[in-house]
């Protein structure tokens, strides 16, 4: 009995061995190959419609033995009058549907639309979804630059400064059919660089060298069917580096004719001499005359800039206002300003009752530094001299000759007083009437104020300079230009 115990656990044990060998060495049944994946497309648009070049289509994937991981789409296009095709290539997307620019340059364009899913182990359904319908025929942006003006001269500078960040660009664009979705521009030979800005700032690097001399600014468009403007927007520019190496220039805005009839009218002669006297220069730019002001490559050659607007405005400003941007470039560029005139502030606001507040970006503000501003009245003339600030500025009398007549008895009126200087500044001349003047309230007011900045310096006089008595308006000169540097 236990011979046939023993026996027969040795007979299980050479079965299981045996049956273990044979099982390892049975081939197993291979696994299921991966089947590829489908594509559908939604009826959306119907097929073989018309249809303008921007299509927005819809499809779906499945995979029975997996998901899909992905879409490819390509579309052919088939120009029926011209009679050829052009085959774009595959894209890859996550989407399921997407607004698509079709190619439609001719007046007639068939477009087959196919996609297609990938699976999770890189299969491609072999039978895209097809959708064929047609488009009309697309326009071409136009693009066109608004500033700066094809051959004016700019003011440029090597290094970029808190007031200079260089070439300032503004372009537009129009689309007949649709809508701009991109613009481009490039300087000179250089590459092209892709915005949605419509103003930028081109920064000296950008130039080819040298920097100062002629340079071509090009700007183009695309639309939100992919048509680029082939024809785009150019314009010629020469810059010029200023070089400061004069001293004062002379701008003469003065209309002699515009003098209150109760007083002597100067000629332009003498309105001349008595600046050529002043600021000891004889270089003047007569702007009425000359109807624009210097070009940057005669401003750039003058450290200082003086203006004089010295006849009465009553019915329309001075036309100061009208050169602010030429003012404003040479300014940024280093340039120092002296403005003075007859109710020269009220020009910046005619329309506007004073006491007038400018406002932060005005140019009033931001490069003459002056926020608040009041006039007083034309009847009675009341100033009869302005008292210097501290000992860098003596006294300015008023020349009582030249303003003989009714009503000004010898003294100004519609004076512009600074009633709220900006940072930055000094008050360097104040408003002083007669000891009874019942204009008491303005007395001790800035009428002359100085701004001194990291870049540029301006001085505003609230008051003409012509009817300042000879030798105090050449001592005035003097003392400020030397504190400006310039002496």
């Amino acid at each position: 009995m236990k011979k046939n115990l023993i026996r027969f656990l040795i007979f299980s044990f050479l079965f299981a061995v045996s049956f273990f060998i044979n099982s390892c060495d049975r081939e197993t049944q291979p696994p299921n190959d991966n089947q590829p994946p489908g594509t559908t497309i939604a009826n959306i648009p119907v097929a073989s419609d018309t249809l303008f070049a921007l299509v927005t289509l819809y499809w779906d994937g499945e995979d029975n033995d997996g998901f899909v991981n992905e879409y490819q789409y390509r579309y052919i296009t088939y120009r029926l009058t011209m009679g050829d095709s052009i085959v774009q290539e595959w894209k890859t997307t996550k989407e399921q549907t997407l607004t698509i620019p079709f190619l439609s340059d001719d007046v007639l364009n068939k477009q087959v639309f196919q996609v297609r899913s990938v699976d999770n182990w890189g299969a491609v359904d072999p039978t895209p979804a097809e959708k064929i319908f047609y488009t009309v025929k697309t326009i071409f942006p136009t693009t066109a630059i608004t500033y700066p003006k094809n051959n004016n001269t700019y003011f440029v500078v090597q290094n970029l400064t808190d007031w200079w960040g260089g070439i300032k660009l503004d372009f537009v664009g129009h689309d007949q059919d649709g809508e701009i979705v991109e613009y481009a521009w490039k300087v000179d030979d250089g590459e092209w660089t892709w915005t949605n800005d419509t103003t930028i700032t081109i920064t000296p690097d950008k130039f080819k060298s040298p920097l100062t001399g002629t340079h071509t600014l090009k700007v183009t468009s695309r639309d939100d069917t992919n048509l680029v403007d082939s024809v785009g927007a150019t314009v010629t520019i020469n810059l010029v580096n200023p070089s400061f190496t004069k001293k004062v220039l002379v701008i003469d805005a003065t209309t002699e004719s515009n003098f209150p009839g109760s007083l002597p009218k100067p000629t332009d002669a003498q309105i001349d001499s008595f600046y050529a006297q002043v600021f000891n220069t004889t270089d003047t730019w007569d702007l009425i005359k000359e109807g624009k002001m210097p070009s940057p490559d005669v401003l750039g050659q003058y450290k200082v800039v003086v203006w004089h607007s010295d006849d009465m405005p009553f019915t329309k400003p001075h036309v100061i206002k009208n050169y602010i941007e030429p003012l404003t470039d040479y300014l940024n560029v280093g340039g120092k300003l002296i403005i003075g005139g007859w109710r020269i502030l009220k020009s910046f606001a005619w329309d506007v009752n004073f006491p007038a507040v400018f406002e932060a970006d005005h140019f009033v503000n931001q490069y003459l530094h002056i926020v608040s501003v009041d006039e007083t009245p034309l009847i009675p003339g009341d100033m009869n001299k302005c008292t210097g600030v501290g000992e860098l500025y003596s006294d300015l009398k008023i020349d009582s000759v030249k303003l003989a007549g009714f009503p000004y008895n010898g003294k100004l009126s519609n004076v512009n007083i600074i009633e709220l200087p900006a940072g930055f500044t000094d008050g360097i001349f104040t408003y002083q009437n007669a000891a009874n003047s019942p204009l008491f309230a303005y007395r001790g007011k800035i009428v002359g104020l100085r701004y001194y900045g990291t870049v540029f310096d301006a001085v505003v006089f609230g008051f003409p300079m012509y009817f300042l008595d000879i030798q105090s308006a050449k001592t005035m000169a003097n003392e400020v230009l030397t504190q400006m540097g310039v002496n």
